[in-house]
C-alpha cells in the first residue's frame, strides 16, 4: 500500500509534459514507470545530448550496451528452447537476424518509440543515425531492466518485441555474407581475400577458421566445419564490424 501512495505522489507531481511519457510508457511496457528519469535518458541519443560542465555528454549510450546484452540473452535462450535440436550455427545466424540493426529500427518504429521520441523532444531537431529506433530501443530495454528487473524484461522482450518479428519469414531467408562483401569491396574499390587460419580437428571431424582481409589487413575471422562455412561466418562477423546492411 506504502509502495502505490509513494507512486500516486510521485505522479502527481510530474509535469504534465512526465505525465504524458510515464502513461505512455506505462501502455507499452503495461506497467508504470518506477524511475521516469531512466526512460527519459533511453530516448536521449547523443545528437541529442547535453554536455555536463566537466566535459562529460549525457546520452543513452550506456543504457543502449546493457539493453544490448539483455536483449541477446534473452533471444538466445528463447531459440535455445524453441530449437531443442538445431545446431550452435542456426542459432547464432538465426539470433544476429532477429537483433540485427534494421529488424530492431523497425521494431522500435512499430511499438510506438517514434511516436514517444517526438513527444519527448518537442520542436527540437537533431539529425539521427539509419538505426536511431533501433539504438533507442536496446536503451529503452536497459532502462526497463534498471526500473523493473530481468524478469519483467523478459516478458517484454518475448511478448511486445518477438511478436513483431516473423521469425519464420527470417529463418527462410539465407543471407549470402560473402557475396556481400565481394559487392561491398567492389563498390568501394577495396581488395579482399579470404586465408585459412588454421584446420583444427582429425580427418572425420574438422575446424576450419578463416580470416577475411581488407587491403591486406585482417579485418573479422570465422569457424566452420568446412572452409565455405568458415568464410561465410567470417563474411558474416565483417559485415557487422564494417556496418555493411544485410
Amino acid at each position: 500500500m506504502k509502495l502505490f501512495q509513494r507512486l500516486g505522489i510521485q505522479f502527481f507531481f510530474l509535469s504534465e509534459k512526465d505525465k504524458r511519457l510515464a502513461s505512455s510508457i506505462k501502455m507499452m511496457i503495461g506497467s508504470r514507470p518506477l524511475n521516469l528519469s531512466l526512460y527519459k535518458l533511453s530516448l536521449t541519443p547523443t545528437g541529442l545530448s547535453d554536455e555536463t560542465t566537466k566535459g562529460f555528454r549525457i546520452s543513452n549510450e550506456r543504457l543502449e550496451f546493457l539493453g544490448d546484452a539483455i536483449l541477446g540473452a534473452v533471444v538466445a535462450e528463447y531459440l535455445f528452447l524453441k530449437y531443442p535440436y538445431r545446431d550452435e550455427g542456426f542459432l547464432t545466424e538465426t539470433r544476429s537476424k532477429l537483433v540485427n540493426r534494421e529488424n530492431l529500427n523497425h521494431t522500435g518504429i512499430k511499438i510506438g518509440l517514434k511516436k514517444i521520441l517526438d513527444m519527448e523532444i518537442g520542436d527540437r531537431s537533431f539529425t539521427g543515425n539509419k538505426s536511431l529506433f533501433g539504438d533507442i530501443l536496446e536503451a529503452f530495454i536497459g532502462a526497463i531492466y534498471m526500473d523493473k528487473g530481468y524478469k519483467f524484461t523478459k516478458s517484454f522482450i518475448l511478448n511486445r518485441i518477438l511478436l513483431h518479428m516473423d521469425l519464420d519469414d527470417m529463418i527462410a531467408t539465407t543471407t549470402n555474407y560473402k557475396s556481400k562483401i565481394i559487392e561491398w569491396s567492389q563498390k568501394v574499390n577495396k581488395q579482399i581475400e579470404y586465408k585459412v587460419v588454421s584446420i583444427n580437428g582429425n580427418q572425420r571431424f574438422k575446424e576450419f577458421i578463416v580470416a577475411l582481409h581488407v587491403e591486406n589487413e585482417s579485418v573479422a575471422q570465422g569457424k566452420g566445419a568446412t572452409k565455405k562455412k568458415a568464410e561465410q561466418e567470417a563474411s558474416k562477423n565483417a559485415c557487422e564490424i564494417l556496418k555493411i546492411a544485410t
